[in-house]
């Protein structure tokens, strides 16, 4: 039978090894909240970085829309100048 002081030590050493790792995983978890924190700011970083790229998106699809609109117009503006120009002629031609 062991006398009440080894088992005394051995609580006491138990107790020591319990508080070496609880002081481990202290440490691990400070080092977790760190990681964490600095995971959070780069996705908030991410975060405005994708919105700003979506914005510009957005702008170059309407930039080049309205560039197509715009050569669209280019289009039908000749067209309907060469209409003109035709129906100028053949007035000219009635008219003789």
């Amino acid at each position: 039978m062991t006398s009440v002081a080894d088992q005394l030590d051995k609580v006491l050493h138990k107790t020591a090894q319990l508080i070496e790792l609880c002081n481990a995983l202290q440490e691990e978890n400070d080092l977790l909240k760190l990681e964490n924190q600095s995971l959070k700011v780069a996705f908030d970083t991410s975060k405005v970085k994708n919105a700003d790229l979506e914005e510009k998106l957005r702008v170059t699809k309407l930039a080049k829309s309205i560039e197509g609109t715009s050569e669209k117009s280019l289009d039908i503006k000749q067209k309907i100048n060469d209409f003109v120009r035709e129906i100028d002629k053949s007035i000219a031609l009635l008219k003789k």
